[in-house]
């Protein structure tokens, strides 16, 4: 394995089709959220609530690479926080199910709880610099999982740890400096190595590469689609970067404002969107392999998730909007092979 002074040469472009588009999926999923509602109180405590997530359902298979993309405050990193039982304490509600192997871990106690993260599921927080301790060694970092949750002896667990950092990377030696002396790619491979110390089944990464320069970003990126592929990972993917899904994914959530606006095979949705917010993504982003196009702006912001509008909450903005949109909030509407979008324009179009 190279150490990253040696790959910080390596083409950030992302290679196209990478991943299978279609992923054979298990019966029993690793991971099946449903009806997912979380709801923060309000800045003053007196005002309504702020509607974070609202009643999202997803499912992930074994193997298989799942991306949620959308603008900035979306609910993303909050469905990926509810997961790992993570949420700040101004989350005053949470509720619905999330079944990992399973069980609901909204119901575990917190011993069966610690059982679940790192050696079942993991996640590589955004802000790599915040997510490590700053006055400890990084190799120590990664150690530390292992010895309490694996019960690993101290150097069998930093054995495990260099052959971790050499699997992202990094030259084990520089496992014994402190997060200061990494550089910002350096830091994002040692948290996502820190993320797998426990060989967990499932790995959150959280807008991966993100703040890189476009060379790291893709060095992160060709580093996460090998660690799917050989260590047959179930990933879940969150990011606002449209390239940075089509790269990983196979399987793609639209969020807009707390819930799912489109749904479906990440190559088909990006070809083919069926709801307006996920169109006018697609037009806002420049694209490596199209012709030079004008990129569209998506007018106004996203709505305040304290005062939603009444009927689809995406209304306000979308250009083709209709009367019923503006009073009736619409249904998934399955427009193709496991391809719903949350849009009136496809009453017409639905699957039967």
């Amino acid at each position: 394995m190279r150490g990253v002074a040696e790959t910080e040469g390596l083409t950030s472009q992302p290679r196209p089709n990478s991943i299978p588009t279609q992923v054979v999926t298990d019966a029993n999923p690793v991971l099946e959220v449903r009806d997912l509602v979380v709801q923060y109180r309000a800045f003053d405590d007196e005002g309504a609530p702020v509607q974070a997530v609202r009643g999202v359902s997803f499912h992930l298979s074994q193997g298989e690479a799942l991306g949620i993309v959308g603008e900035s405050g979306s609910g993303k990193t909050t469905i990926g926080l509810a997961i790992m039982r993570l949420l700040p304490p101004a989350a005053m509600v949470v509720s619905g199910q999330i079944l990992i192997e399973g069980r609901d871990i909204l119901k575990l106690p917190q011993d069966e709880l610690d059982r679940v993260r790192w050696k079942t599921i993991a996640m590589a927080f955004q802000g790599a610099q915040n997510a490590l301790n700053p006055v400890q060694r990084v190799l120590d970092q990664i150690t530390e999982p292992m010895m309490v949750h694996d019960g690993l002896g101290r150097e069998a667990a930093r054995m495990r740890a260099r052959e971790l950092l050499d699997r992202v990377g990094i030259d084990p030696r520089r496992g014994d400096g402190y997060p200061h002396e990494f550089s910002g790619g350096m830091l994002q491979r040692a948290v996502i190595a820190m993320a797998l110390a426990c060989q967990p089944r499932i790995l959150i990464a959280d807008e991966p590469g993100t703040a890189q320069d476009v060379v790291v970003q893709g060095q992160i990126l060709e580093l996460l689609l090998d660690l799917q592929k050989d260590m047959h990972l179930a990933t879940l993917i969150i990011s606002h970067d449209l390239s940075v899904i089509r790269f990983l994914t196979n399987r793609c959530l639209v969020v807009y404002a707390g819930d799912l606006a489109e749904t479906g095979p990440t190559n088909v949705l990006f070809g083919s969107p069926k709801h307006p917010y996920l169109e006018m993504l697609v037009r806002s982003f420049p694209s490596l392999r199209d012709e030079v196009r004008h990129l569209d702006v998506i007018p106004d912001r996203p709505p305040d998730l304290a005062d939603l509008p009444t009927g689809c909450t995406f209304h306000p903005r979308c250009p083709v909007v209709m009367p019923i949109c503006r009073t009736e909030a619409p249904p998934d509407f399955e427009v193709s092979a496991d391809h719903f979008a949350a849009c009136w324009r496809n009453a017409d179009r639905s699957v039967e």
